[in-house]
């Protein structure tokens, strides 16, 4: 059930970046955060509602998961990916080419995505596994709003995946349905994955620190 709750998450919170990305809205920020955080209350008390291989690339790290659930995770995951840009794609005829900026040096969004993915991994372990908040049901929005600030942010400079499934996904589908290539793909496996780390050797320090003395 565990892993079944990541797949559908991760389809829905990806198949709404899919439509959202080519809507031309202002308002899509908003709208891919929100559809985070609903499917984070979908599916929190279940798998834990990473829907990022980054995410759980963190939580595995800090124990905050069985290290067995890591592999079947991150497969529902990228795989959920895949089909939601696809369905994106069928509907309205139109793939997700997610790059850096234009004239963005790779480099420069390769540590947008390091950063803003750390950020996430630092909120979700906080937010919704550190002992002082676990079970507070503002964990939602918060995580949910994490991407809301990390899409206006830096999604101009790096493409603002902040997920290996994102760019996995949307890279498959613009490049077999869309033309696109695979030029861009390393960002944003490289880039969220390390995030994760990063923000996951962060937050071990804050909860060690959080111990009671004796």
């Amino acid at each position: 059930m565990k892993v079944l709750t990541e797949f559908v998450g991760t389809f829905f919170f990806l198949f709404a970046i899919s439509l959202a990305a080519n809507s031309g809205s202002v308002l899509t920020p908003i709208a891919i955060g929100c559809a985070l955080m609903v499917m984070v209350y979908m599916g929190g008390h279940i798998s834990g509602a990473h829907y990022n291989p980054a995410v759980s690339t963190a939580a595995v790290i800090q124990k905050k998961m069985p290290a067995s659930d890591f592999i079947p995770y991150v497969i529902a995951q990228v795989a959920a990916g895949i089909v939601a840009f696809f369905v994106g794609w069928w509907i309205t005829g139109r793939t997700v080419a997610i790059a850096p900026g234009s004239g963005v040096d790779p480099a420069k969004a390769l540590i947008v995505e390091i950063l803003f993915t750390a950020m996430l991994a630092l909120v979700v372990l906080n937010v919704a596994t550190h002992r002082k908040t676990e079970g507070r049901g503002f964990y939602g929005l918060a995580i949910g709003f994490t991407i809301v600030v990390a899409a206006i942010a830096g999604g101009g400079i790096s493409g603002g995946a902040f997920n290996p499934a994102v760019g996995i996904g949307a890279a498959v589908v613009d490049a077999t349905q869309g033309g696109g290539t695979f030029g861009n793909i390393w960002i944003y496996i490289v880039g969220p994955i390390v995030g994760g780390i990063l923000g996951a050797l962060i937050f071990g320090m804050q909860e060690r620190e959080s111990v009671p003395p004796g």
